[in-house]
């Protein structure tokens, strides 16, 4: 094979290790041309399978970056299914395959960097498809939507039942505070408790009319003039005249 036909190879196959999903290897010693085409047919249009030269596989895989124990897998004669859609719905029809036709023997495979042994390989093959799961996840999520639209719809009118029941509970407790305040507020007039009366003076303050101690009253009247005789300027009484 000349030099450029083998770097275009080369090239092509790291390509498809980059753009696919996956890849499973397999050994087809003993299958006939009919046989390749009938796998090739039961992959489907997300996959496809190609027979490829070990050396030039192993370089592929290298510039690619996928993992040394792939490439390790790379003796005999090989062929690689690359899968660019349903990885489960490809493992699941290589395996049936080669239960129907043993010549085909599953060696390994590698997904997302990842590499798959055989027997990963068969447990990814008993996985539901792609569909059927992205079917059950939908119906999961409008099981979820239908749910909370519920709960939304039910928030109005459990709000207003809540309001109702705190306006039931405020008009009941409206009257028992009426009552209370009327049991403990003083009739009209009367004075509180250790208030003293209108009128009556608070307790060590004097009445307004009671005169104050040692004041003379101010209606006391002078003593009469003819009770009590007038003093001489020079303090002696006139003596009476004799009697003849």
């Amino acid at each position: 094979m000349a030099r450029a036909v083998k770097e275009a190879t080369v090239a092509a196959l790291s390509e498809r290790f980059q753009n696919s999903s996956g890849a499973v290897l397999t050994e087809y010693r003993g299958l006939t041309v009919a046989q390749v085409k009938e796998l090739r047919q039961a992959l489907g249009d997300d996959a496809t399978f190609a027979v490829v030269k070990n050396t030039l596989t192993k370089l592929a895989a290298k510039d690619a970056g996928v993992a040394d124990e792939f490439s390790a897998l790379l003796v005999g004669p090989s062929a690689i299914a690359f899968v660019g859609g349903d990885v489960v719905q490809a493992a699941k029809g290589l395996r049936d395959f080669s239960k129907a036709n043993p010549l085909l023997v599953i060696k390994g495979g590698v997904l997302e960097g990842k590499t798959l042994t055989p027997d990963e390989i068969s447990k990814l093959a008993d996985l539901e498809p792609r569909d059927v799961l992205l079917a059950k996840l939908a119906g999961a999520m409008k099981a979820s939507l239908a749910g909370a639209a519920a709960s939304f719809a039910a928030l109005p009118a459990q709000m207003a039942r809540l309001l109702a029941a705190l306006e039931e509970k405020k008009a009941a407790a409206a009257p028992a505070g009426d009552a209370a305040l009327a049991d403990g507020a003083p009739a009209d007039g009367a004075p509180a408790d250790g208030a003293p009366a209108d009128g009556a003076p608070a307790d060590g303050a004097p009445a307004d009319a009671a005169p104050a101690d040692a004041a003379p009253a101010d209606a006391a009247p002078a003593a009469d003039a003819g009770d009590a005789p007038a003093e001489a300027a020079g303090g002696e009484q006139p003596e009476e005249p004799a009697g003849e």
